[in-house]
């Protein structure tokens, strides 16, 4: 869909919103029938004015919208901007036979590109990533009355409102009330609250020298453990655990058969007898 200079930017709103309502609250409110004919053009003709027209009309749609997300902490603008990318795929698959207006096709396409901004950039770790997470997430919002937790009774009337299991509104609820902390204490702290700072208790122990001691050791004893356990078996059972666990191109059953002339399910013994071997050998 092609978008005059004006059109991308008022589409892109700055710094300053109050100028931008400003400028959607501009442009004039189509009628019913000036938006069945816009959109019968550029549904029926491929009209990119016509586009444009039926976007800019309903600029201000999209602002009243952000509106009723500005309890998240995001930006305004940023949350109209993405209300505005819906705007368009609303329009773009607005079919002007269905008999409904515009703003009542677009609402699902502006609140989808909402919602997908907050649940992106709400919180680092992602609280809601289901459909019925989604639909909880911002539901539950909407259904607190108040900013304690709720109680059972509040708890229970919410999960029947909207058709869950009380302790998915318990988990979605702590969700909502956790919050992000930085790794590194700020330039701010003093002494004595920049311990409390993850940084200093979230230690990466991978690379400690003793941790890689410890573990080279009893990667050495095992190996060491293994081979002596393999040497005590006989030479058909030591060579069926080497191809069918050890070796990178694990043999099958039915190829060890075939190699040595018997069938498969007596082979498949033959590695549980040898196994229960190796576990007596290794374990004495």
């Amino acid at each position: 869909m092609g978008t005059s200079l004006q059109t991308v930017e008022v589409l892109a709103p700055g710094q300053n919103l109050n100028a931008y309502m400003q400028a959607v609250n501009s442009f004039s409110v189509l009628t019913a029938e000036e938006e069945k004919q816009l959109a019968e053009d550029l549904y029926y003709r491929e009209d990119l004015e016509a586009a444009r027209r039926l976007v800019m009309s309903h600029l201000r749609f999209v602002v009243h919208i952000a509106r009723s997300y500005a309890g998240y902490g995001l930006s305004q603008g940023d949350l109209i901007q993405e209300g505005n990318v819906g705007l368009m795929k609303a329009v773009k698959r607005f079919n002007p036979e269905k008999g409904v207006r515009l703003v009542s096709f677009a609402v699902h396409w502006v609140k989808a590109e909402m919602h997908e901004f907050i649940l992106r950039n709400w919180r680092i770790v992602k609280v809601a990533t289901t459909k019925a997470q989604r639909k909880l997430f911002f539901n539950l919002r909407g259904q607190k009355k108040r900013l304690g937790w709720l109680n059972n009774v509040e708890a229970e009337a919410v999960a029947a409102d909207l058709n869950v299991d009380v302790k998915n509104v318990r988990e979605m609820e702590s969700r909502l009330s956790a919050y992000d902390a930085s790794f590194d204490a700020g330039a701010d702290e003093d002494d004595d609250t920049a311990f409390q700072a993850p940084a200093n208790y979230l230690e990466d122990r991978r690379y400690d020298p003793s941790t890689m001691l410890e573990k080279a050791d009893w990667t050495e004893n095992s190996l060491a453990g293994l081979e002596g356990a393999m040497a005590q078996l006989d030479d058909r059972s030591r060579d069926i655990l080497q191809q069918r666990w050890l070796n990178d191109g694990k043999a099958t059953l039915h190829d060890l058969a075939d190699k040595y002339g018997v069938s498969a399910e007596r082979i498949r013994q033959l590695e549980k007898n040898a196994m229960k071997k190796m576990r007596v050998f290794m374990e004495a």
